[in-house]
């Protein structure tokens, strides 16, 4: 039993950093560009879409409270991340910080988890990012033929997403070539689709009638609830920032910078389209792909929606960046401490980049986006990511107590309140999702447990170390 709870120490990782050469990735990031990142992550199917879904099914105008509830869950919960990121800058995000504080079997099932988190992600996002672009395409006279534009099933006569399996297959060649350029990338489109969401702001401000906000909450706050966990996902990347933590100029400074501004220019903007977008238009017919296109265009502003169509393409791009880039550093670190394959931890010669589960992660995504619906795509994401928050919040609780007079660049203020509100949140969000994502969330656990325990518990870093 001891051998599953086997742990890293904050130590032993801190040396890893400073002696290894060989498989360390390349510091290139600054906290603006961190900082980007996360807006880049965060900043896309959310605020698009999920809010006049929320709104329309589950909240009514009340949506805005849905976002307050999960801000109050990432703000916790980011402070946590904040304080691990700084302390433990190394590739692996929630996996790395369990392995330091709950074990190594805790490691392997949150490390599991994100793999989950950010492939399944992925997938969602590039399907909604090719459904942008054909509606993008046929408002300018270029529509493409319905076999190659949509998963078998979606719509008749679709055989195939080739724009979802392309834009994978095209950011991750962008991505095997360097983070740096990808950050640049994505700071470029993170400027373009804040100028549209501002200027939806601009114009609806004035257009907001108070009667569409009554009732604010017609589904009860049973409906607030349920329409918390449901845009939870618009928050899902700001985790992302630490993922790239071995990448960082300074993680020490940069990193709680990146992670805590990202959040905060976020959540203002989140509640600001919900609040303009549900008195603009009434929350009954928000149950659109692009709600908030759809409230410009009833506002007579036409060349302002096809902005924001514009905009939303760019910001799913810019998320499915950061997702795609997260989850192969989440293998790379999984395959460098042993519980996994070693050929996941080898580094590009070049580029400095983690090619190998670059370039798988980008087939397996393309693969799935080319034929799945969004709908099977997105349900799992929540759970999973909720999860990983619930382990990084209960670490901070046990390393505070472990290992109380460690050196801590970052420390998150009023432990215990702040870890436990962060583990109350998110396990109250994760009980409002549907008992079908609990299924399924817990036969991917089940298929993962079986790898550990039939390879990673006998090859991890470890137990080699140990049998020595």
């Amino acid at each position: 039993m001891k051998r599953l709870f086997r742990r890293k120490t904050i130590q032993a990782i801190q040396e890893f950093l400073e002696a290894s050469h060989e498989t360390q990735l390349k510091r290139s990031l600054t906290a603006f560009d961190l900082t980007c990142l996360g807006i880049g992550g965060i900043i896309g199917v959310g605020i698009f879409v999920i809010t006049g879904v929320a709104a329309a099914k589950f909240a009514g105008p009340a949506v805005i409270l849905s976002f307050v509830i999960s801000m109050f869950a990432c703000i916790f919960t980011a402070l946590c991340y904040a304080e691990f990121a700084a302390l433990i800058p190394i590739s692996g995000s929630a996996y790395s910080y369990s392995y330091a504080t709950l074990g190594e079997f805790f490691a392997w099932i949150i490390g599991w988890d994100l793999v989950l988190e950010y492939m399944v992600g992925s997938i969602a996002v590039a399907i909604g990012w090719s459904g942008y672009v054909v509606s993008v395409l046929k408002t300018v006279g270029l529509e493409l033929p319905v076999w190659c534009s949509a998963a078998p099933g979606a719509v008749p006569g679709a055989i195939i997403n080739l724009p979802a399996a392309l834009i994978v297959l095209a950011l991750t060649v962008l991505l095997t070539v360097g983070i740096k350029e990808s950050a640049k990338l994505t700071s470029v489109m993170v400027f373009v689709k804040i100028a549209a969401v501002l200027i939806f702001i601009a114009i609806g401000f004035s257009r907001v009638d108070p009667a569409n906000w009554h009732p604010f909450m017609p589904f009860g706050f049973g409906g607030v609830i349920t329409g918390a966990a449901i845009v939870f996902f618009a928050y899902i990347g700001f985790d992302a920032v630490s993922t790239a933590a071995e990448e960082a100029k300074n993680p020490k400074r940069d990193l709680p910078i990146g992670i805590i501004a990202s959040l905060v220019v976020c959540t203002i903007l989140y509640i600001a389209v919900a609040a303009i977008l549900t008195g603009v238009v009434s929350y009954t017919e928000l149950n659109l792909p692009a709600p908030i296109a759809y409230a410009l265009q009833k506002m007579g502003f036409h060349w302002g929606a096809a902005l924001v169509s514009a905009g939303a393409v760019t910001g799913l791009t810019s998320v499915l960046i950061v997702l795609l880039m997260g989850q192969p550093r989440i293998f790379f670190a999984m395959s460098r401490d042993g519980l996994i394959w070693p050929w996941g931890s080898k580094i590009h010669p070049k580029y400095k980049t983690p090619y190998r589960t670059q370039i798988m992660t980008g087939i397996i995504v393309a693969s799935f986006a080319a034929f799945i619906d969004i709908g099977t795509a997105a349900e799992l994401t929540n759970i999973g990511t909720l999860f990983a928050f619930v382990l990084v919040c209960g670490g901070v609780l046990v390393l505070r107590y472990t290992d109380p007079n460690l050196k801590r660049p970052f420390r998150v203020p009023f432990v215990p309140l702040i870890p436990v509100l962060g583990i109350v949140f998110c396990v109250y969000l994760m009980i409002s999702l549907p008992v079908l994502t609990w299924y399924r969330f817990l036969i991917w656990l089940g298929l993962g447990l079986l790898i550990y325990f039939g390879y990673g518990m006998k090859h991890s870093r470890l137990a080699q170390n140990n049998s020595k």
